[in-house]
């Protein structure tokens, strides 16, 4: 079946449905379903951002615009993953915690709006990639899985979004902060608050495919392989350590393997698309808290020197 067929058939299946809430990031996944949804059902889809302390601000301004792109209607919800024990213990279930919390979110806020039906962004490429606790979150829940149910894989629903004109047709996947912190080490807001004021510095320096670990107060900067040779500048190194030390790192390090998923928790970075945290979990996060790291604006008001500056 080709990607048109395949598209039509996800089509058919929420036309069958009275309405629908979407699990809505604003990554490639969620925005796809969101697409399907309010072509098929127009006024009667949903698209819902849960926001929470594991996803960067700048994903909740990605996620209305994205929803304003497409046209749906898009609210914003708020919940806390850090009032969980067992998900601030970040064990491996972690991502299952997570998505159970968010999921029943948005079921709570389905519920509100008269709506039965919570759809999610797993797709068929999904449950082939190893350790995915958070698709155990789907199935219990019964949440509505478009993209998986007409077999669209990743590949194919990158293809959809190109034909939707999306602008996040090419965006990476993106997981959620605490994929960060590794496993077994304590998620808290001051250590989700300065990784997220850390990779804000790298995307306004123009890094593209980034992750700042943290290890207890060790920050292990990854770039992607084609932008290793600019972090080695030493006058990125130097203007990177200054900024890093006084968002709350104690020491600031390279991975000269770059960037690449789950380097500290092999579960990380694979979630995606629902409601969940890579691509497509309809949360989003709020910036540096009250108690913690310093004013962002203050940190990032300095682009690095450059030979040329």
């Amino acid at each position: 079946m080709n990607v048109e067929a395949k598209r039509d058939v996800a089509l058919g299946d929420l036309r069958e449905f009275d309405g629908v809430l979407v699990a809505f990031s604003g990554g490639v996944d969620s925005a796809v379903v969101a697409a399907l949804a309010e072509e098929a059902l127009g006024e009667r889809a949903v698209a819902c951002t849960a926001k929470s302390e594991t996803l960067p601000a700048a994903e909740l301004e990605d996620a209305r615009r994205v929803a304003a792109e497409i046209g749906i209607r898009h609210e914003i919800v708020s919940f806390s993953e850090l009032e969980s024990d067992a998900f601030a213990a970040n064990d491996d279930d972690r991502c299952y915690h997570c998505r159970s919390m968010r999921l029943g979110t948005m079921f709570e806020t389905a519920r509100e709006l008269g709506i039965e039906t919570v759809c999610d962004g797993t797709n068929a490429s999904d449950p082939g990639e190893g350790h995915r606790p958070g698709l155990r979150a789907v199935e219990e829940l019964n949440a509505y899985s478009p993209l998986l149910e007409a077999d669209i894989e990743k590949p194919e629903v990158r293809e959809i979004a190109r034909a939707y004109g999306l602008s996040v047709a090419e965006k990476p996947s993106m997981a959620c902060l605490s994929s960060r912190i590794p496993t077994g080490l304590e998620v808290t807001e001051e250590r989700l608050s300065r990784v997220e004021t850390a990779e804000t510095l790298l995307r306004t320096w123009g890094f593209e495919q980034f992750r700042v670990r943290d290890h207890d107060g060790l920050a292990r900067i990854e770039v992607g392989t084609d932008e290793l040779e600019r972090a080695l500048d030493p006058d990125f190194a130097a203007a990177v350590r200054a900024h890093l030390d006084d968002v709350g790192f104690d020491h600031v390090t390279l991975d000269l393997a770059g960037y690449r998923t789950g380097s500290v928790s092999p579960a990380d970075e694979a979630e995606d698309g629902s409601g969940n945290a890579v691509d497509g979990s309809g949360n989003a996060g709020s910036g540096a808290s009250d108690g913690g790291a310093p004013d962002a604006e203050r940190v990032l008001g300095t682009e690095y020197p450059t030979p040329e500056d």
